[in-house]
């Protein structure tokens, strides 16, 4: 049986024009972290639950109120939508999980999915570079002040964003940050987040709450591995 995702829509929509992203864990947390942390900074409420009957059977509990491990967050004013998961997904969801979110932007209208992918470095120390999938992405890339990726590989769920968006016209853009890939990596979700914010306008993060925040989001994100591991046998047949 292929693996199927559902999204179920809870509050109105309106982001036309507008941008999405891409907030799933890949090397490390710092994806999910710096995404989790442009909520947190501005006005963002839960629009949308991502769900699969091929998921660990999870539930997350944060400041006493349980929610799905993946979900949608919009800030309709900033015409910006995040996925957002603790769920580091099995490599053989990474096609339907872009697809998906490929899917849901094509019918929102997007203008711009933002991805990112880590690169593992001793220090989390290196130059951030962008990758567009058209003219005007990599236009958009130029204008934000990042270096533009001439040659290179893009694996998982980036990557076939990457490629099915040249298929349906969609503009993506993934950014390539370096992480130590240990601990909550307070840096390269900082720098990853201040690169998101440049190239979505009225976005912003909170980097002096982050790292508190950081560390929450790894507790959390680990715990939920952990239990999904336990259950993958089960639940990846």
């Amino acid at each position: 049986m292929l693996p199927r995702i559902r999204i179920r829509e809870i509050k109105p929509v309106n982001l036309e024009g507008g941008y999405l992203i891409d907030g799933f864990p890949s090397v490390g947390f710092s994806s999910a972290i710096a995404s989790e942390s442009m909520i947190h900074t501005s006005n963002f409420d839960v629009a949308a639950v991502i769900d699969s009957d091929f998921f660990p059977p999870i539930s997350i509990v944060k400041n006493g109120m349980p929610s799905y491990p993946t979900r949608i967050f919009v800030n309709n004013d900033l015409k910006v939508g995040v996925f957002l998961s603790y769920l580091t997904l099995d490599q053989s969801f990474h096609r339907i999980a872009a697809k998906t979110m490929l899917k849901w932007a094509t019918k929102h209208k997007i203008g711009l999915i933002l991805s990112s992918v880590a690169i593992k470095s001793k220090d989390g120390d290196g130059e951030m570079i962008g990758v567009g999938n058209t003219d005007s992405a990599r236009k958009k890339i130029k204008d934000a002040g990042l270096k533009v990726l001439e040659h290179g590989t893009i694996p998982g769920i980036p990557g076939i964003l990457l490629n099915e968006g040249i298929m349906t016209g969609q503009d993506v853009i993934v950014i390539i940050f370096h992480t130590s890939g240990s601990g909550p990596d307070f840096k390269s979700s900082a720098d990853l987040c201040n690169a998101m914010s440049k190239l979505i306008p009225g976005a912003s993060c909170n980097i002096s709450a982050l790292q508190s925040e950081a560390e929450k989001a790894e507790l959390i994100m680990k715990a939920t591995q952990v239990e999904a591991g336990n259950l993958k046998d089960s639940m990846y047949m």
